[in-house]
């Protein structure tokens, strides 16, 4: 027969040899009807690919929600906070306190600083206590209580952020007359009995009286302050001199940025001439504590999202496989008709796949409703990658595929004879 009239004869009887086709029109409307044939199994099949793809959402989405948090709170307080330590000269014998008079000032003078203090604790003899005498009783208990007394210049209690329940903080002409009061923190006050400062209440420092003019509530640095006496530095000097076995420190806070640059230049602006009696103390870098955390959380809980994954790949792989035993009939109905092997292999794998993709949609949805949900209840701004977002979905998508490969394979290798048959 020539090539002319086989031809003809295709054109006027197609089922006669016309080379079989499935457009991807075909193919996508074969997928979809085969999923929506059976929806409740369709929708427990890519239960474990919308788990999946929903828990990598999640989990991306809050550690990066967290992290961003993370920063938030690291650079209001931790970095901005600067100590210096006085070290006292080790190398060059010990000097009592290394801290000039005038410290405050010369670090308040450097850029970027808003508040610097010097501050040591105060160590009493054994015999020396802190009292108080309210309507004829000693203390809370009737006895010697001795909460820390912390020598303290203005600028450090300024540094440490004091919110006061009662009355003021000593300022500097308390710090230059060398004044004889006291800030005490909520803590100690309850332990001294100390209710308010209306009266001017005293307490007694070994036999020394002090006016205590304010009640700290609470502070944004250094809390063990809410268990201390304050004085001012002048004050401390003056009766029990310069620190012995604890050595001083100065606390330094900074605005945004500045807290490196400030560290390094603190020693030279307390003492040009010996600036190796300190140690500047900077925060630690918060993109590094941001990674961390963030790495500890994604490591374990997209170990959590990767099992959902498999879990939901090895649904979808049952459930087609399941669906080529069941459908063996269809398929040699279709390989009768002309189908080849490798357009039921496409078949197959379209199901599989628009179930991962299906899964892969839900899942990211639920996934982001849940950033924002905890976000808002949290009070956070929610932070989620419009990459991400738009990854998640082909994720579930080569999940279905993988998913599908074997009982595409599988249903493609069915002889159209034994298909039939059954």
């Amino acid at each position: 027969m020539s090539r002319h009239r086989r031809a003809q004869r295709i054109r006027k009887h197609p089922a006669l040899g016309l080379p079989s086709g499935l457009s991807p029109r075909d193919l996508l409307t074969e997928a979809f009807a085969g999923v929506l044939q059976r929806p409740a199994r369709s929708a427990l099949t890519g239960l474990g690919t919308v788990l999946g793809v929903g828990a990598f959402i999640a989990v991306l989405g809050l550690t990066g929600t967290a992290a961003s948090q993370i920063d938030g709170r690291f650079n209001e307080l931790t970095a901005t906070e600067v100590t210096v330590q006085d070290t006292g000269g080790q190398d060059a014998g010990h000097v009592p306190l290394a801290f000039p008079p005038d410290a405050d000032e010369r670090v308040g003078a450097l850029n970027g600083v808003t508040a610097a203090g010097v501050f040591w604790n105060v160590r009493l003899r054994t015999d020396q206590g802190i009292t108080t005498s309210l309507h004829g009783t000693s203390g809370a208990n009737g006895s010697n209580v001795r909460p820390q007394l912390v020598a303290a210049s203005p600028g450090a209690l300024e540094a440490a952020g004091p919110h006061l329940a009662q009355g003021r903080t000593y300022d500097a002409f308390h710090e230059d007359e060398h004044q004889q009061v006291a800030v005490i923190g909520s803590a100690a006050a309850a332990r001294l009995g100390l209710t308010g400062v209306q009266n001017s209440p005293a307490i007694f420092i070994g036999s020394t009286p002090f006016t205590v003019i304010g009640i700290l509530q609470d502070v944004d640095r250094k809390p063990d302050l809410l268990m201390s006496v304050m004085i001012p530095r002048s004050t401390a000097e003056t009766i029990w001199g310069p620190p012995t076995d604890d050595r001083a420190s100065m606390l330094i806070s900074t605005q945004l940025g500045a807290a490196a640059q400030i560290a390094g230049e603190a020693a030279l602006a307390l003492r040009p001439d010996h600036p190796e009696y300190f140690k500047a103390l900077a925060p630690p870098d918060p993109r590094t504590l941001r990674s961390g955390v963030g790495g500890d959380l994604s490591s374990l809980f997209l170990l959590l999202a990767t099992v959902c994954l498999v879990i939901g790949a090895v649904g979808i792989a049952n459930t087609t496989l399941v669906a080529v035993m069941e459908r063996t009939g269809e398929i040699g109905l279709r390989r009768a008709l002309g189908a080849r092997g490798r357009h039921i292999t496409w078949q197959f794998l379209a199901e599989s796949s628009a179930l991962g993709l299906i899964g892969g949609l839900v899942g990211t949805s639920i996934g982001t409703a849940v950033v924002v949900g905890v976000s808002a209840a949290r009070q956070w701004t929610p932070v989620l990658d419009p990459t991400l977002l738009a990854t998640a979905p082909v994720l579930g998508l080569a999940t279905g595929l993988l998913a599908g490969l074997y009982p595409a394979w599988q249903a493609s290798r069915i002889p159209p004879a034994e298909a039939l048959r059954r």
